[in-house]
């Protein structure tokens, strides 16, 4: 018996690893999270028990509940999809439930995921690299604790390159403070991508100066640095 902790990716179940559509596809217990497409749960057989351990804004889903939950059943039926937005090991939590697994004895693969931090971007032409304006990238959580992001953001702010934050809506303005307090130049470009790679997509451009203002809606992604100013996306040919 496996529980396979799967990267669902980005949104766009188009953009689902093969392996992990064949998974999903013979699960007995998919377990899933908020964000996963509705779609992609949907290829499960219709005998499989499907939960949905999404955690949302004032209603947290327990951590230690989940990783019971999959010991439980990783004990009991065969295979147990774990489906995770994006990546599993991308601020997935999925290192948490992998040493969970491990500690109990239970078997356990990972099936690696597009990341939004690098597909949403893309998907609006807009790389995360490019010669002459970043040559290293960082994906940093804005999510917040009691005790702070623990991100050190002026720092970051000095090391220059793309900065993609993940889960930085609601503290936005910190982010963008501390990053001036650091050196980046208040008209540094920015874009948000909103539900990206769904049909809901919004994408939203501003400066860093500006960033604190400009409204935006969870999920997104905050690309912060000069190739936030670029779209490459393709055009159709002129006549």
């Amino acid at each position: 018996m496996t529980v396979f902790l799967v990267g669902a990716g980005p949104g766009d179940p188009g953009l689902l690893t093969v392996r992990a559509a064949e998974l999903v596809a013979r699960a007995e217990v998919v377990v899933h999270d908020r964000l996963v497409d509705p779609s992609v749960v949907g290829i499960a057989p219709a005998s499989a028990q499907r939960i949905d351990v999404g955690k949302r804004p004032g209603a947290p889903v327990d951590q230690e509940e989940i990783n019971a939950l999959l010991v439980r059943f990783g004990r009991l039926a065969d295979p147990v999809v774990r489906l995770k937005g994006g990546d599993p090991f991308v601020f997935g939590r999925g290192g948490e439930e992998a040493e969970a697994l491990t500690a109990a004895g239970v078997a356990y693969e990972v099936v690696p995921g597009v990341t939004s931090a690098i597909a949403l971007p893309s998907s609006i032409g807009v790389p995360v690299t490019h010669r002459g304006l970043a040559t290293s990238f960082t994906v940093v959580t804005g999510h917040s604790t009691p005790e702070g992001s623990g991100v050190d953001w002026e720092a970051l702010a000095r090391a220059g390159g793309t900065i993609v934050v993940l889960m930085g809506v609601a503290h936005r303005a910190r982010i963008a403070g501390d990053l001036i307090a650091g050196g980046r130049i208040s008209t540094t470009p920015v874009v948000a991508i909103e539900r990206g790679a769904t049909a809901a997509q919004r994408v939203v451009r501003t400066t860093l100066g500006e960033l604190a203002t400009t409204p935006l809606e969870p999920p997104a992604t905050i690309v912060i640095g000069e190739v936030a100013g670029l779209s490459l996306s393709p055009r159709a040919p002129s006549s």
